[in-house]
């Protein structure tokens, strides 16, 4: 039996094309695998870095992004806006480990469709990429009810306050001069755990530079 190119045509248009953006290849195999499953999406390309993923939407214009908020130690939040210039058609799912609601809710503001933590199920990743290709918003129940605590102002408000004990410990030590690789040492931790501690508290507070680190310790009375 053969296939009509038109009808050949008519399923390929009808087919959700998918970007994967992580830095960790087991991950992106693992959501190849499990997207493949379901004949509506097409993964068209992965990516691992910030400045490739950029590229590559620029290049392949998908319908969904699944975009990791913290990859080889660079936030992934602030280039946001920068991937829907690259893409306008392109609908943004955050799947992350990033819990805060903090995350969720400045993803949200600045342009993504969709935020989802990788704790959630197979079955909910599928139904968060559909939702968010046929235009709808697409929240975690669990982070949307934290997002509700914190808009509320009761325990965990998103805010200054927002900042971790851990986080305060590293903003301390990044105030000082200390080096990734110094921190980690000092904490016991990995570089890779000091590198997303830091992406937090620059996505948390806005800050870039070690002026602003030191400006943002001496604030909190931190000393190094």
């Amino acid at each position: 039996m053969t296939t009509n190119r038109a009808d050949q045509g008519a399923e390929n248009a009808s087919r959700l094309s998918v970007v994967i953006a992580d830095d960790h290849p087991v991950v992106r195999a693992g959501m190849q695998v499990l997207l493949a499953q379901n004949k509506v999406f097409e993964i068209v390309a992965e990516s691992s870095t910030v400045p490739e993923t950029v590229q590559t939407v620029r290049l392949h214009g998908p319908d969904v992004l699944v975009l990791d908020l913290t990859m080889a130690g660079q936030s992934s939040l602030p280039s946001i806006p920068d991937l829907l210039a690259a893409s306008p058609r392109t609908r943004i799912l955050i799947l992350t480990m990033q819990e805060d609601p903090a995350f969720a809710r400045a993803a949200l503001r600045i342009g993504a469709a969709g935020y989802l933590l990788k704790e959630a199920a197979a079955e909910e990743l599928v139904g968060a990429v559909l939702q968010v290709a046929r235009g709808a918003t697409y929240l975690q129940p669990a982070m949307g009810a934290r997002l509700a605590v914190a808009e509320a102002g009761g325990p965990g408000t998103v805010g200054d306050a927002s900042l971790t004990t851990r986080e305060l410990r590293v903003l301390a030590l990044l105030a000082s001069g200390h080096t990734n690789q110094e921190i980690a040492r000092s904490l016991f931790v990995s570089v890779r755990t000091v590198e997303s501690h830091r992406a937090r508290i620059r996505d948390k507070l806005g800050i870039e530079t070690r002026a602003e680190l030191i400006a943002a310790a001496r604030e909190r009375g931190l000393q190094g």
